[in-house]
């Protein structure tokens, strides 16, 4: 499992697994846990030191249906 939990300027808070998205070459270190840990916040999302990244819109709506 790869769970982020994340809090969104209009308060919704959420825990999103993002294990099921890390395929492609960009996402592929982020399946070891010690570089998925490694994330920061930028002015919009979060992202990894290889550039990886969520767009907002995507992670506000993962899972939209079990919010």
């Amino acid at each position: 499992m790869r769970i982020i939990k994340l809090k969104f300027n209009d308060g919704l808070e959420k825990r999103i697994d993002l294990e099921k998205e890390l395929y492609g070459e960009i996402f592929e270190p982020l399946k070891n846990m010690d570089y998925f840990k490694n994330f920061r916040l930028n002015h919009f999302t979060i992202e990894w030191p290889n550039g990886a990244d969520f767009a907002p819109e995507f992670l506000y709506n993962y899972n939209k249906e079990l919010v």
